[in-house]
């Protein structure tokens, strides 16, 4: 999930820095001669240090796995990589990866290659938007393990006063004329950071369009599909928020907590959001700090529409986990892989941390199904997920999106081509972000 930007060596602990070795290279195994894996991971709530915990027992000695803490930050996780990669640091056997940035780890040549049989074991039965996260050139270089999306939440009384029918797709048009109605807001993440660049990508592809229109093209080539229909009907949604009102407060420094916080607090009828929210209202209610009327008066669905005829195409998040090229013990790590993304792992990780699991199977899962009610709606929402651009050059881009796309109040219709002009600058090295 995206996050705040800081600085990538800032956020990490002592524990975490001499877990890494920060400044040590080379792969290391225990005294019985086991192989020490290192794994870095994304921050959670201890799900993956349970799962490293689990696979090393289930190994009978093959291998450990220790788990070193990357920043929160997405940017931030993938700065602190690449700099390693870069230097062909063997220490890192695993890795965490947000998918916009598996295509550049893997056009560096940074991931391992993954065996056929891997490569057929690893994506049956997921979800086509997680394996397409987890490929590059139509080839899978990372292994999928958790898939997530977001869904539209809203105050089922809200709905039902606004006599919006949310058995239905609703459209984007549909919640702003509701929310202004009933003197509410929508709950979107108008920050400048990857959130913006989730918003916007989801927008374009529910209309129909790409960002990048062909992904593997080099910089200077690439064809960016902001200045379109599709991205002019994105920038028209911002616009009618703006108009009517009904963005809700500091909406240009709100990421996804603080969203959840303002549907939370009822400061908005409808938000769109991954569904850790519904674990954080849970615990809200549990713990007293929220009505457990509130809580019980929440609702789920599929994205937002653009209109009334092309289906939504959610965003696509998550996490793969990659194999590092420079590895000295890659057959214990993709042994290892295989125990991390197994749909036992993902279960539980899935009830433990609330991150989706990539795997269609685990939600037949009744331990899953009764954490996560919306369980059937959040399988659905990643079968019709699209990924975000899928490109070397993804950081150039987002950025990019992220720095023309705010503040919302000034998104106009020239937007899409400001935007798509200066991205290519930046793509062409005639400019710099």
């Amino acid at each position: 999930m995206p996050g705040r930007w800081r600085t990538w060596l800032g956020t990490l602990s002592a524990a975490t820095v001499l877990a890494g070795g920060l400044t040590a290279c080379g792969g290391s195994s225990t005294a019985s001669g086991t192989p020490t894996l290192n794994w870095y991971v994304n921050p959670d709530n201890g799900g993956q240090q349970t799962i490293a915990e689990k696979c090393s027992a289930a190994s009978n000695g093959a291998y450990d796995i220790e788990v070193s803490i990357l920043p929160s930050d997405a940017a931030a996780q993938r700065e602190q990589l690449m700099r390693r990669l870069a230097g062909n640091d063997t220490s890192i056997d695993l890795m965490s990866l947000d998918p916009v940035f598996v295509p550049e780890t893997s056009e560096a040549g940074f991931l391992a290659p993954i065996p056929a049989d891997l490569q057929q074991r690893w994506t049956d039965g997921v979800v086509e938007g997680a394996v397409q996260g987890a490929s590059w050139k139509g080839e899978l270089v990372t292994a999928p393990f958790w898939a997530n999306t977001q869904l539209l939440w809203y105050r089922k009384s809200a709905a039902e006063a606004a006599g919006l029918d949310m058995t239905k797709p609703v459209t984007w048009a549909q919640l702003i004329e509701a929310a202004k109605a009933q003197g509410s807001a929508i709950g979107v993440q108008g920050q400048r950071a990857e959130s913006m660049t989730v918003w916007v990508n989801a927008m374009i592809a529910s209309a129909g369009g790409e960002v990048i229109e062909n992904p593997d093209a080099k910089g200077p080539d690439i064809r960016l599909g902001l200045d379109t229909d599709a991205g002019r009907a994105a920038a028209q949604v911002m616009q009618d928020i703006t108009a009517a009102g009904v963005g809700g407060a500091g909406i240009d420094n709100r990421d996804e907590a603080a969203t959840a916080n303002m549907f939370q607090q009822g400061d908005a009828a409808f938000m769109v959001n991954w569904p850790f929210v519904y674990a954080q209202g849970k615990s809200a209610a549990e713990e007293g700090t929220m009505d457990r009327a509130v809580f019980d008066d929440y609702g789920w669905t599929t994205y937002p529409a653009m209109n009334d005829t092309d289906p939504a195409a959610p965003p696509l998040g998550g996490i793969d986990i990659g194999v590092s090229a420079f590895s000295e013990h890659k057959d214990a790590a993709f042994e290892a892989v295989s125990c991390i993304v197994s749909a036992e792992s993902q279960a539980a990780y899935m009830v433990s941390d609330g991150n989706p699991a990539a795997s269609e199977a685990v939600y037949d899962d009744p331990a899953v199904q009764e954490a996560y009610p919306m369980y059937d709606t959040i399988r659905t929402s990643l079968q019709a997920a699209s990924p975000r651009p899928q490109t070397a050059y993804y950081n150039e881009v987002s950025q990019g999106i992220a720095d023309q796309w705010q503040p919302v109040a000034n998104v106009s219709e020239s937007t899409p081509a400001a935007s798509q002009e200066y991205i290519g600058e930046v793509l062409r090295g005639e400019k710099l972000l």
